[in-house]
């Protein structure tokens, strides 16, 4: 399997798990905190096999990059919740890094 697979389930796994930690309701309701458990475990699992071949500091910056917009439209739109112009602008800025570094960085694996 490539690293990128392994990287795209791990992105998918962590914004399923940190969903299922938010419907958890501080630990409170054992369906979400089972799937919550599962998906760091896969999640964990995943990124620990890409990052065998690629550097931590471009992995991590990829995943915590698409899983925090991930979890954004998440909390947008499933949560209800509301984000301002600036925090808008914020994570405009963390795609606009990860574009850059998916397509300018020497130390990614082709």
């Amino acid at each position: 399997m490539l690293w990128w697979h392994y990287l795209t389930i791990a992105i998918v796994a962590e914004v399923i798990a940190t969903s299922a930690l938010k419907m958890s309701d501080g630990f409170t309701k054992w369906p979400p905190l089972i799937v919550m458990a599962i998906g760091f475990l896969i999640a964990f699992f995943c990124l620990s096999m890409v990052m065998r071949t690629t550097p931590i500091g471009i992995i991590y910056a990829i995943w915590s990059g698409l899983g925090i917009v991930l979890i954004t439209l998440i909390g947008t739109f499933i949560f209800k919740q509301q984000v301002d112009l600036i925090g808008l602008f914020g994570i405009a800025l963390i795609v606009v890094g990860v574009i850059v570094i998916g397509a300018f960085s020497n130390s990614i694996p082709s």
